[in-house]
């Protein structure tokens, strides 16, 4: 094959090399602008794992680099007049110059040809090539001139940064945080040779501004910097490989994603992006030259597995984006996580967090690295902090006995203190008869009040008949359905030390449907048994477009029933004996349809802005609170993003938070979607956390997280960070009512109380792990 790499970074020249020592015959050349080992760039990061990744496929390149890199564990903060300092992390830092020098060096050895100095307009140039790879950066010509098929997504984000260098030397990969009059600034710096650092400075573009930084050329911004950080450079000066220092360095993050990776141009070239050109990843995780290294090692393995001549060449491009896309994907994914962390770190967690904390939001900020994975990285580091929380929380633990784990800390709110993070989530069951719960729910929440969560919530329970979803929904409508719930209170006050929650909340334009089981959102069949009933809501809709009924909008006079309505069922709720009152104003029910503008429409006071749109979910909350005990908490959950255009966003949640906090509320409950069919939903593990987490540090309330949270692991990172106060975990305590107890089992933590009448199992779960655990070990070792 005649292959023609344009771009000498990274990507370029290794998948030059590869191929070429896949096959000598190939005809490989490397077209890049800059003069013969003349590049830019301080130092790049990439992990000990891509560096093992890269041994098994050139060992002399790999030999060389090594010999080159600076290799550290360490990770340190420096904040608010603190040193914190874990290890574990294994990254290898060399010089941008002399990385791209080695690889330089070893093409030429293995006989691929490097041209330099020459600028590429178009993969046109190469009309004889059956391969080209553009390799050209994030402002990739090629990538340009075929846009229309790359379909390339790029995103400019808000944060400044300048990327630096200095001579003071470093021995850990460094963070440096310095609050001004304006706002925070945040250095990136690690060593990436012997004599020279990398010194990356970053912050908000008002900060920037404030600062008149968009007025300052390169030079003064060096000195600005240097003065910002003189404690941490310690005399030192910091240095530019700008050409010039005219005009300003700072740049704006740019993130791209691209929907085709490869196409065949109209000279019958196959033309495929690779590194930069095809996606990027922010630097707070140094990602980008791995993507790349890899984005070459994955291509030359397809072409391995299917063949290295032109005709496989389609088979093998279209392999290759589909097992990278994956990989890239997720690695952006944490990236972007990493990166809105550092863009709002300054307003959200610098003023909030003690240093402790923020250490350990600062090394879980991307989400990859998880509670027990800190524990493999520092157990010494991650005691410590767990010790440090605990004691925050309230618990007075003799140093001797092990660390208690963060989601197995007690949470007080009012006069109820939890014994620990974990609540079982309210879950629709659609098992009762004329609003009455009975024998299936006792069974149903009892089981789940004895398997070691903190708390049980009922399912949302309806304030009339016709603030049902289905007819086999629960309610709290008459005296019957009270005495029915206390029944169940009382079981579980007699039989757990789990506390026990009531939802309440009205169907809305969701009503008058079937039970799931019967066909989700459907209407009630016309000639069933069951009639439907009219529906309310803010405005008319119909939430099932061709399916669902159409609701009205309610007047004055239906607002003071439904108000009137919930009151009373608060009231059967307190007098049934209830820990915990939460209110339903998310999923697009009838008080989440006030709260969103996709489903309020009204011209009235209660629509048009937030403010309006919060006036009646606001007076009935008040109405509720006014009647449930002071002495008892009580929660709102809301849809923090409607995952549609036009609808509300995590920034509009934040003020439905304070609106709420301000009228009493304790704790907000952070769902999301829902509210339309029209959602495009983000999925993914934790996914909506972030949420809840900028609810809680932007609002100033607690926060009950919930979503694709289904391990200890999972609920530990959340507390320990303070992205949330509780964690609400649903699915997984449909599968295992025991969920909590065996999670505790999992992660060695046996002090949790079992039912006394369980303790045998117990017993038998730890001693079982216990012995999976070492015969794991022992076939590891032997592996290895």
């Amino acid at each position: 094959m005649k292959i023609v790499c344009i771009g000498g970074g990274p990507a370029g020249l290794y998948f030059g090399l590869l191929m070429k020592r896949l096959n000598p015959a190939h005809d490989i050349s490397v077209i890049e602008r800059n003069r013969p080992y003349d590049t830019f760039g301080w130092g790049v990061v990439f992990s000990d794992a891509t560096m093992e990744h890269m041994r098994r496929w050139d060992g002399p390149s790999a030999d060389a680099i090594q010999e080159a890199f600076n290799h550290w564990d360490d990770i340190e903060l420096r904040f608010k007049g603190r040193r914190l300092r874990s290890g574990g992390h294994g990254f290898v830092g060399i010089a941008r110059k002399r990385l791209l020098n080695i690889l330089q060096a070893r093409c030429e050895e293995v006989g691929v040809k490097l041209v330099f100095e020459r600028e590429v307009e178009s993969d046109a140039e190469f009309a004889d090539a059956d391969l080209i790879i553009a390799s050209d950066g994030i402002n990739s010509r090629i990538r340009a001139r075929h846009a229309q098929v790359f379909q390339p997504d790029i995103v400019t984000r808000p944060n400044r940064y300048i990327w630096l260098g200095t001579r003071r030397l470093y021995d850990a990969f460094t963070f440096d945080f310095v609050r001004t009059e304006h706002g925070w600034f945040q250095a990136h710096i690690y060593k990436f040779d012997r004599d020279t650092s990398t010194f990356i400075v970053e912050c908000p573009e008002a900060v920037w501004r404030a600062h008149g930084l968009d007025r300052a050329d390169t030079a003064q911004s060096i000195a600005f910097c240097e003065r910002l950080f003189a404690d941490n450079l310690q005399g030192e000066k910091l240095m530019s490989n700008a050409r010039h220092l005219r005009g300003s360095a700072w740049l704006n993050f740019q993130r791209i994603v691209c929907a085709q990776w490869w196409l065949r141009n109209e000279h019958g070239s196959h033309v495929a992006l690779m590194g930069d050109a095809v996606h990027t990843a922010h630097f707070a995780i140094g990602s980008g030259t791995k993507l790349a290294l890899e984005d070459a090692i994955e291509l030359t393995r397809q072409f391995q597995l299917l063949g290295d001549t032109p005709e496989h060449i389609p088979a093998a491009l279209q392999a290759w984006q589909e097992a990278r896309r994956i990989e890239t994907l997720r690695l952006q994914n944490a990236a972007w996580n990493a990166m809105e962390w550092f863009e709002v770190c300054g307003e959200r967690y610098c003023e909030h967090l003690q240093p402790e904390q923020f250490m350990y939001s600062l090394l879980t900020r991307s989400q990859r690295i998880s509670h027990e994975n800190l524990r493999l990285r520092d157990r010494a580091w991650l005691e410590g902090y767990e010790r440090w929380f605990a004691a925050r929380a309230g618990v007075d633990r003799d140093p001797t006995l092990p660390a208690v784990p963060p989601m197995f800390t007690p949470f007080k709110v009012r006069s109820v203190t939890l014994k620990n993070r974990v609540i079982v989530s309210p879950m629709a069951q659609y098992s009762c008869v004329d609003g009455v719960p009975g024998d299936y729910h006792l069974v149903h929440l009892g089981a789940r009040a004895l398997g070691g969560a903190a708390l049980v919530c009922a399912e949302m329970t309806c304030t009339s008949p016709d603030a049902r979803i289905t007819p086999g929904c629960p309610g709290l409508w008459n005296d019957e359905q009270g005495v029915a719930w206390q029944r169940i209170v009382d079981w579980v006050h007699a039989n757990s030390d789990a506390r026990i929650a009531m939802q309440l909340g009205h169907s809305g334009a969701k009503g008058s449907t079937r039970r799931a089981w019967d066909g989700i959102d459907l209407p009630l069949p016309a000639d069933g048994p069951e009639p439907n009933w009219p529906l309310l809501s803010a405005s008319p809709q119909q939430y099932l477009a061709g399916g669902s009924a159409w609701s009205r909008a309610m007047t004055r006079e239906d607002m003071d029933r439904v108000r009137d309505d919930f009151v009373a069922a608060a009231r059967r709720a307190a007098q049934a004996g209830f820990d915990w009152l939460e209110l339903h104003c998310a999923h697009g029910y009838l008080l989440s349809s006030f709260l969103s503008p996709l489903t309020n429409r009204r011209e009235d006071e209660y629509g048009g802005s937030l403010a309006n749109r919060l006036r009646y979910p606001l007076e009935v909350f008040r109405a509720v609170r006014a009647v449930w005990p002071a002495h008892l908490p009580m929660s709102v959950r809301i849809s923090a993003h409607d995952w549609v255009p036009g609808g509300n966003t995590p920034a509009e949640a934040v003020d439905i938070a304070k609106a709420f906090k301000a009228a009493g509320a304790d704790l907000i409950d952070v769902s999301s979607g829902q509210v339309s069919k029209d959602e495009q939903v983000t999925f993914g593990r934790m996914f909506q956390t972030p949420f809840a987490d900028r609810v809680r540090q932007e609002a100033g309330i607690a926060t009950i997280a919930v979503g694709a949270i289904s391990e200890a692991d999972h609920v530990n990172s959340i507390i320990a960070a303070g992205r949330a106060d509780l964690c609400a975990v649903a699915r997984p305590h449909l599968a295992n009512p025991a969920w909590t107890l065996l999670e505790a089992a999992k992660i060695g933590f046996t002090e949790v109380a079992w039912p006394k009448q369980y303790l045998a199992g117990k017993r038998q779960l730890e001693n079982n792990l216990a012995r999976e655990k070492v015969q794991a070990a022992q076939g590891a070792a032997v592996k290895a």
